[in-house]
């Protein structure tokens, strides 16, 4: 096994993502989903990886009493990252809208934090990608947020899903960094445990 490192260890994702559950599957990893409820907020004055960094951490703080010597946590957390600002998850349809008329014809970054905790150690890495957007008409965007309902993601959009086939022009980075879990940071962060 490739893994040899964590072959004896019992994987925990702290993650509702499908997304995030696939590519854990499609690596050959073994685990166990967790859930704690948290209230996702940061100190206003971080930028960029930063909150991403921040948010990582913090989603595994509530696990810490809990994980026993051959747990390994894993979280993790995205933001798209426009003109100097954080964008999280639309609160709702009219939401989703305006973030995605703001991205149209503009680029932006996508930026996702991982943890890797285990009961005495934690390894935070992060990826950063650019995404170019065409100039979308509000008849695209609209149809894109009736049809996809991308109100758990980042920025109001999938890249793997309609308005990233006819809308992204280009990336400068991971494609799986877009969706929200850089595979191949989190790949070579396990070999480090």
């Amino acid at each position: 096994m490739v893994l040899e490192n964590i072959k004896n260890k019992h994987i925990i994702l702290a993650s509702k993502s499908p997304r995030r559950q696939k590519f854990l599957k499609d690596l050959g990893l073994d685990f166990e989903i967790r859930l704690k409820e948290l209230e996702e907020n940061y100190p206003n004055h971080l930028k960029r990886n930063e909150i991403t960094d921040f948010l990582s951490k913090l989603k595994a703080e509530p696990f810490s009493e809990e994980l026993d010597e051959n747990d390994i946590l894993i979280t993790s957390d995205t933001i798209v990252w426009l003109n100097n600002k954080a964008l999280g998850k639309p609160k709702d349809r009219k939401d989703a809208i305006y973030i995605l008329r703001k991205l149209s014809n503009n680029m932006h970054e996508v930026i996702t934090s991982i943890s890797i905790t285990s009961k005495d150690s934690q390894l935070t890495v992060n990826d950063v990608t650019k995404v170019y957007f065409k100039k979308l008409t509000l008849e695209e965007i609209t149809y894109y947020v009736d049809k996809f309902e991308p109100y758990d993601k980042a920025g109001a959009y999938g890249i793997q899903e309609w308005i990233g086939f006819i809308g992204i022009e280009k990336i400068e980075g991971s494609y799986f960094n877009v969706m929200g879990f850089p595979t191949h940071k989190f790949y070579n962060a396990l070999l480090k445990m």
